[in-house]
């Protein structure tokens, strides 16, 4: 049910976070890959289509970010 997804969500952010504290790159790809399925998982659950999150990042293409001193994402 729901209240089973959102704590896995939580649960695998917060081992994003730790992973990215960490030194090794392969841990943040695994516990990335967790968190986006967990997402996933909670986007059918309440019937929200993939292709809503992809027209909102695309709504976004372009704007300035309020965050100066973060480094530009180039290479994705």
């Amino acid at each position: 049910g729901l209240d089973k997804i959102l704590k896995k969500v939580g649960e695998e952010a917060t081992e994003v976070v730790i992973a990215a504290k960490n030194e090794d790159p392969q841990e943040l790809v695994y516990e990335t890959a967790d968190v986006l399925y967990h997402l996933l998982v909670l986007l059918v659950e309440k019937n929200i289509p993939y292709e809503a999150i992809l027209e909102e990042l695309a709504s976004r293409e372009g704007v300035v970010s309020k965050t100066e001193e973060r480094k530009a994402i180039t290479d994705l």
